[in-house]
């Protein structure tokens, strides 16, 4: 945030207060500090806000304020961790189909916070399927 003062980078700073004002926001909503996990949930809703804000200002014809949501997405984003590689969700895959072979139904529902768990601290890419 420092740096931003200082080089004037007024959407920047902007943008970090306004991260940081969520991040303690919901701190004291909370009534304790934030761990990894609640920060992350923290960034993510910031990025489906920004998201959908771009989107609805598109719509409105309104770019420039859609591009602001953007390049605030962009930094919100650079703050989340790297999003898992092909190789790392190919090796999930092969992990989870090992461990379900051959249970009921029952016993997988019981597991199925083994995916969460495997990829707490990194995010999935969306896959785009528009073309």
């Amino acid at each position: 945030m420092t740096g931003a003062m200082k080089t004037r980078d007024e959407m920047r700073l902007s943008a970090l207060r306004m991260l940081k004002t969520a991040l303690k926001k919901q701190e004291v909503d909370s009534m304790k500090p934030l761990d990894e996990k609640a920060e992350l949930q923290v960034l993510n809703m910031l990025i489906k806000q920004r998201r959908e804000a771009a989107q609805m200002f598109r719509q409105g014809g309104r770019p420039e304020l859609a591009d602001k949501e953007e390049a605030e997405l962009k930094l919100i984003e650079a703050y989340m961790p790297a999003p898992a590689s092909d190789e790392e969700i190919e090796a999930l895959a092969h992990y989870l189909a090992h461990l379900f072979v051959g249970r009921i139904a029952a016993e997988i529902g019981r597991d199925d916070g083994v995916v969460t768990e495997k990829f707490r601290d990194q995010r999935i890419r969306q896959v785009d399927d528009r073309g």
